[in-house]
């Protein structure tokens, strides 16, 4: 059961809705982080050069992509109540994961992203469409690569490549989102965010549960991309979040388009 008993409930709420992130504190008990991490680090080993084709490669940075299909750790990773309770109190009710990826920051200057919104998408008239949760696999620190967020931004409505000459540059109002290993980030994606340099000699992973709004394609198509092994297998309240019998998903994801706010 990930769980945590260190939350303050209120205050989480209230700093998602002001700023656009919270942290949640200790939600990944010592055993499954631990479980989590061996299961990514054979993941790796096999995929190699592989790594990450599914979706997107980056420089800088080693990705995996389609990890629903990858083990069964990562089943209880998206459909984790508690987080997903934030995630309904960014997107609504109505809501369905867009992909879950995984990143680690390369040692020795590695990291380093363009500050972005996922998809590059922006809030309509409904309210907000993306939101992404980010679990901490080893610490966040401000010499390893932590996420760099902006508060305030998702209200914004502006993208940051709109607005500024260089989405490399520092932001004056940026801070550096860090936390412990177990920790996870809950993101409004609509919040100006983005890796930062990995100064150090050893890397900096974690793990992107990406979310969307149910009138929005997911970003991997789940579906096309999960074995029929493990559609097979996944209970009625994983196959909704997946959207593995939504009509309306298919059509979204027809064209087969796989949007990152920054990589092409």
């Amino acid at each position: 059961m990930l769980t945590s008993e260190r939350m303050d409930i209120d205050k989480i709420a209230d700093q998602l809705n002001r700023d656009g992130y919270a942290l949640l504190p200790g939600l990944m008990p010592p055993s499954y982080l631990e479980a989590v991490r061996s299961r990514i680090a054979a993941i790796v080993s096999e995929e190699g050069d592989a790594a990450g084709s599914e979706f997107k490669q980056e420089p800088g940075a080693v990705r995996l992509a389609n990890l629903v299909d990858k083990g069964e750790e990562f089943e209880q990773l998206v459909s984790n109540p508690t987080v997903l309770g934030y995630v309904a109190q960014v997107l609504g009710p109505d809501f369905k994961l867009g992909s879950l990826n995984y990143r680690s920051a390369h040692p020795n200057e590695g990291g380093l992203q363009p500050l972005h919104v996922d998809m590059g998408l922006l809030a309509d008239d409904s309210g907000f469409r993306t939101c992404n949760t980010i679990w901490l696999l080893d610490d966040f620190t401000p010499e390893n690569g932590a996420t760099r967020v902006v508060p305030g931004t998702h209200t914004s409505r502006q993208r940051p490549q709109d607005t500024m000459p260089d989405a490399n540059a520092p932001h004056p109002d940026e801070v550096l989102v860090t936390g412990k290993a177990g920790d996870v980030v809950v993101m409004n994606a609509h919040t100006w965010h983005g890796g930062t340099t990995n100064h150090t000699t050893r890397e900096r992973r974690a793990l992107h549960g990406f979310y969307v709004r149910r009138d929005v394609p997911q970003q991997q198509y789940q579906k096309k991309l999960l074995r029929q092994e493990t559609q097979q297998r996944l209970s009625p309240d994983l196959r909704r979040i997946l959207a593995l019998d939504d009509p309306l998903n298919d059509e979204l994801c027809a064209s087969g388009t796989q949007l990152s706010g920054f990589l092409k």
